[in-house]
């Protein structure tokens, strides 16, 4: 081998110019069409994704991937897709062993007749334990990485969330009547508090401040809840604009919208989530996008309750950030993305009249990287980007019904459900591989849901 007289020199300084080859990663997922999601829109098929640790380092060619990577573990996922894991913006997680306990009703009779009720007899640490871990199976073996939760005892829910590896923006609900954890806002904000003190900076769980919603809060607990998540610096989550009779609520306080009302309090701002936000107007929307705040779009729970179209494609055409999301299971009554997402596109397509209102592209990124924009969370998750988290999923096509594809994102949103999720991997994790839940005990956790089932039903006939 010829050796230059500079290649000489280094040699002897003791570099080395010869390729060290491969890369040691952690994990490559190999031989998929990855859907990137990223400022391109860029599909690889085939392509791979090398991943190290919590991140993900390269998004190639397999050609490209295995010149410069070898993984300590490969995940082929030929004819299969590699796609970033979804980002679901709004649950109750707790709630799912509420599913279906009352169902065609309206917003305000299931909560005053029913839910609040159940959750008065019902709830506790241990409610709410048992809850979580179902809701965690549920949206680790349907595709999301990431949720957004508000409920009681918080705590509980971000210590299952952990040890089920997902990724929580958890919210401490404030509400002003007595609930199982708090019996008064005071007590419900210092609880925020010692939630936010002691999960704030976890790799895995952003601790937030949830004050119910307009019609359960007074102005003072309002601008309170958003106080205390400004100065600790976490997202602050709502309920918002959900029903007409919220807007009345708004009118009795003397503002035309509840977004008006709640702009009039210094409530808005980057951080603040609005779940539902059906019931604005055009100067509510050109609010929201100055002030920075961010909407959970929530298509099946809207439509079940009855409560409205929210005017999503403004919002888009706004630059509004606005992400995808289930609502908890028990007014939904499940926790899959992909048929929110289905949902999504569809009612807006029929509410505008033109099929083109919200298009597979869109929608797969309002699931992906618009949650993520809306949480602010954008530069970490949403996409399949090198830097970013490792929180992406791989998805079956071999279903009869998938045949054939010819679009993989159209597929994504059109076809595909949760079942079909075949491997979950979150912060370079893996969660499920071939449809087995890896950190959660399937059986003990449907056993103890079912356990509790028949608690609520014996309580809720009392």
């Amino acid at each position: 081998m010829r050796v230059t007289a500079a290649a000489a020199f280094l040699v002897l300084a003791g570099i080395s110019v010869f390729a060290q080859g491969p890369r040691q990663v952690s994990l490559v997922i190999a031989n998929g069409i990855v859907v990137t999601v990223d400022g391109t829109n860029r599909v690889l098929n085939p392509g791979s994704v090398a991943i190290d640790g919590t991140d993900i380092v390269a998004v190639d060619t397999p050609q490209n991937i295995r010149r410069q990577f070898r993984g300590g573990d490969t995940i082929d996922a030929s004819g299969q897709v590699v796609m970033p894991g979804l980002v679901n913006t709004h649950t109750h997680a707790p709630m799912v062993l509420f599913r279906g306990l009352a169902d065609d009703l309206a917003l305000e009779e299931w909560l005053t007749k029913y839910i609040f009720p159940a959750e008065a007899k019902t709830v506790s640490p241990e409610f709410v334990r048992a809850g979580t871990r179902l809701a965690a199976l549920e949206m680790i073996e349907s595709g999301t990485t990431t949720f957004v939760d508000q409920y009681y005892f918080e705590e509980e829910i971000a210590t299952e969330t952990k040890a089920a590896g997902l990724r929580g923006v958890l919210g401490q609900t404030i509400i002003q009547f007595p609930v199982a954890d708090a019996k008064s806002p005071v007590e419900g904000l210092a609880r925020a508090e010692a939630f936010i003190k002691a999960f704030k900076g976890d790799p895995l769980i952003t601790p937030a401040v949830a004050p119910h919603a307009i019609y359960t809060n007074d102005s003072a607990t309002l601008k309170a809840a958003r106080e205390l998540s400004m100065r600790h610096g976490v997202p602050t989550l709502i309920h918002a604009a959900e029903t007409q009779s919220e807007a009345m609520t708004a009118k009795e306080r003397g503002f035309s919208t509840v977004v008006s009302y709640l702009d009039s309090l210094g409530f808005l701002g980057p951080g603040v989530l609005l779940a539902h936000a059906v019931w604005v107007d055009d100067a509510d929307i050109a609010v929201l996008k100055s002030r920075g705040a961010g909407v959970s779009h929530n298509p099946e729970s809207n439509m079940k309750l009855a409560s409205g179209i929210a005017p999503v494609t403004a919002y888009l055409a706004a630059d509004v950030p606005i992400g995808i999301g289930t609502d908890g299971a028990a007014s939904n009554n499940d926790l899959d993305m992909f048929e929110a997402m289905r949902t999504a596109s569809l009612l807006q397509k029929v509410a505008t009249s033109k099929p083109t209102a919200l298009s597979a592209n869109v929608t797969l990124r309002m699931a992906t990287l618009g949650g993520a924009r809306a949480l602010g969370m954008d530069s970490r998750i949403g996409s399949l980007e090198p830097g970013k988290r490792a929180d992406l999923i791989v998805v079956g096509m071999g279903a009869t019904r998938q045949t054939p594809m010819y679009d993989p994102v159209s597929q994504l949103v059109y076809v595909t459900r949760g079942d079909d999720v075949q491997t979950t991997i979150v912060n370079g994790t893996v969660l499920m591989r071939n449809r087995k839940v890896l950190t959660l005990d399937r059986a003990a956790v449907l056993r103890d849901a079912k356990s509790w089932a028949a608690r609520v039903s014996a309580a809720v006939a009392r």
